[in-house]
């Protein structure tokens, strides 16, 4: 769900893609339900705790694809004004973005190691 609502605001925000409200939500939560309810009528329970496990990994790479450009939006003073982040909290924010993004390239090599 959270995947779906990001693309929405990304598509809106971003692309300028407008859609109708109603159509808008009807498409975003049909890509978050119409998967989860096929895994639980095809495979039942333990198909909806393997999707749940994927979907949480899938999760946590898509993070740096938000951690990142919020960093740079939130640090820019031409966009933000005297709302900016200060020094300290720029260094904080790049270090966090930093090792979000390397657990998940150490969670790479560990998955697609031989």
């Amino acid at each position: 769900m959270t995947g779906t609502l990001a693309g929405q605001i990304v598509m809106e925000g971003f692309l300028n893609v407008r859609l109708r409200p109603w159509l808008r939500r009807l498409l975003t939560r049909a890509l978050a339900v119409v998967p989860a309810a096929i895994v639980a009528i095809l495979w039942g329970e333990s198909g909806t705790a393997k999707l749940l496990i994927l979907s949480q990994v899938i999760l946590s790479l898509q993070l740096s694809f938000a951690v990142v450009p919020l960093v740079q939006f939130t640090s820019d003073p031409a966009m933000m004004g005297e709302f900016a982040n200060p020094g300290w909290l720029k260094a904080l924010s790049w270090t966090a973005a930093v090792f979000i993004a390397a657990l998940n390239a150490w969670l790479l090599v560990l998955t697609f190691r031989p």
